[in-house]
Formats: structure tokens, sequence, C-alpha cells
């Protein structure tokens, strides 16, 4: 991804999309390039517009399916136990889940890690 946002803000600095471009955008804030991923990058986009690039995308997720399906329902039968038992196991996970989002706020990796 690094080596994309290089390549995007080379084009957007009206510079062309090379090597050479996105290895100096990469060192000027401290990242370590590596030869062969910038090099399928560079490859990729060699010969297009990054506006190309970004309308191919947009086709590209226009074709996923968006939205989720819905729950499933609950089964048959009487099983009030396992009823009183499903919200206490609820109350238990969103507990658990906003503790480790104060944790991990930047979601354990920084911009250019």
């Amino acid at each position: 991804m690094r080596y994309v946002a290089a390549a995007l803000l080379s084009s957007l600095a009206g510079d062309d999309v090379s090597a050479d471009n996105i290895k100096k955008i990469l060192d000027s804030v401290g990242v370590e390039c590596e030869n062969d991923k910038m090099s399928v990058v560079v490859a990729k986009l060699k010969g297009k517009t990054v506006e190309e690039v970004l309308a191919a995308g947009r086709m590209q997720l226009a074709s996923m399916p968006a939205g989720g399906g819905a729950a499933p329902a609950a089964g048959g039968g009487g099983g009030s136990a396992a009823a009183a038992a499903a919200p206490a196991e609820e109350k238990k996970e969103e507990k658990k889940e906003e503790s480790e989002e104060e944790e991990d706020d930047d979601m354990g990796f920084g911009l250019f890690d």
C-alpha cells in the first residue's frame, strides 16, 4: 500500500510514476523501500493515468456485493435456558470489544510501518 500511495503522490505532484520518484518519497519519511514490491507497482501503473486506474477500481468495487445478509433466525424449541444465556454472553462480548478498542486505537500499525 505504501508503494501505491507514493506512486499517487508522485503523480499528483505532476511527476512520472517511476522507481526513483517512489524511492525518493519513501526515503523522505524514513521507510525502507523494497525493490521487488516497488517494481510491481511501477509495472502495473506504467502507461496509465491515475484517473484510468481509479475508474477501473471503481468499476470493480461497483460489482462487489455490499451489505450483509440478515442474521439467521433462532432455532425452534422451548430452550428457555439457552435464550436466557444468550443475552449474558452478548454483554460479556460487548465489554470485551470495548476494552480492545481502547487499547488498540491505531489497529496495531502506523501509516508507514
